[in-house]
């Protein structure tokens, strides 16, 4: 598959998932705008430049591996993929819909497990693809650290 086409699916695939996330997500809502939050939360206007810019990563890191993919590792790196994009859209969904930061703190930890795996993949595939997941995977690192922290402090919120 020509590269701009590999590009234009790991593309759409992550602006379908910010799209999801983003419908899953209520920043306005009182039960967010009430929640103990730690001081050390980004303001909330840092988190859109953060994604958009993950993402882009996330979408050419991605094509960049299956490019240079076998096929067996093409089909294993699509998985991948998938996976980690319906963990990143579902916390979303967990988190500020079902307002469950414990839950949201689970999912969030096999999201992390999730983006370790695959940078590891698609550095196989690409060194250079591999190490433009890194930002990625520590940005869900620091997520998870946010949102156990706001579990903790908000244990009977709900």
């Amino acid at each position: 598959m020509p590269a701009s086409r590999t590009l234009l699916r790991t593309g759409a695939a992550v602006t379908v998932t910010a799209v999801v996330g983003s419908l899953g997500t209520d920043v306005r809502s009182r039960w967010y705008r009430n929640l103990d939050k730690p001081a050390w939360q980004p303001p909330g206007w840092a988190f859109g430049p953060a994604w958009t810019t993950l993402y882009a990563l996330v979408a050419t890191g991605s094509a960049r591996a299956l490019d240079r993919a076998t096929a067996d590792e093409r089909h294993t790196l699509w998985q991948s993929l998938g996976t980690n994009l319906v963990l990143n859209a579902g916390w979303n969904w967990l988190f500020f819909k079902a307002r469950r930061p414990d839950l949201a703190l689970a999912e969030v930890l096999v999201l992390e497990a999730s983006s370790l795996d695959l940078a590891r993949r698609a550095g196989r595939a690409d060194p250079a693809a591999g190490r433009l997941f890194w930002p990625y995977a520590a940005w869900v690192a620091f997520a998870t650290a946010l949102n156990a922290s706001i579990a903790r402090r908000n244990r009977r919120s709900g």
